[in-house]
C-alpha cells in the first residue's frame, strides 16, 4: 500500500491536500520571509509539496516570492494579509 492510499481523493482521483490554502498562507505569515523548508516543516509536509502549493498560491496572487542568495523566500501579499475570510472548501473549520 502506498502512502497516497490513505489520502482522500477528489472526483477526478487526485489526492486532496491535507492542509488548506489558508494554513499554507498562515505558515508563510508566521515565518515571513519564509523559506519553502520552513513552510514544509511547519505543516509537516514534504518540501516538494510545499513548493508546489506555494507556487500555486503565487499564481493566485496570494503570496509572492523573492530570491535571497540562492534561496527563494515567500511573503504574504498585502491583499491576502487583510483577508478575513476562510477557504470555503476547507472542511476542517
Amino acid at each position: 500500500m502506498s502512502h497516497l492510499d490513505s489520502h482522500e481523493r477528489d472526483e477526478q482521483g487526485r489526492v486532496e491536500p491535507r492542509q488548506s490554502d489558508k494554513e499554507v498562507v498562515d505558515a508563510v505569515r508566521k515565518h515571513e520571509p519564509a523559506a519553502t523548508k520552513e513552510v514544509a516543516d511547519e505543516l509537516d509536509m514534504a518540501r516538494q509539496s510545499a513548493d508546489y502549493r506555494l507556487r500555486k498560491l503565487k499564481e493566485e496572487k496570494r503570496v509572492r516570492s523573492k530570491m535571497v542568495g540562492n534561496s527563494l523566500v515567500w511573503m504574504v501579499r498585502r491583499s491576502e494579509a487583510s483577508r478575513t475570510d476562510t477557504d470555503p472548501t476547507d472542511s476542517r473549520k
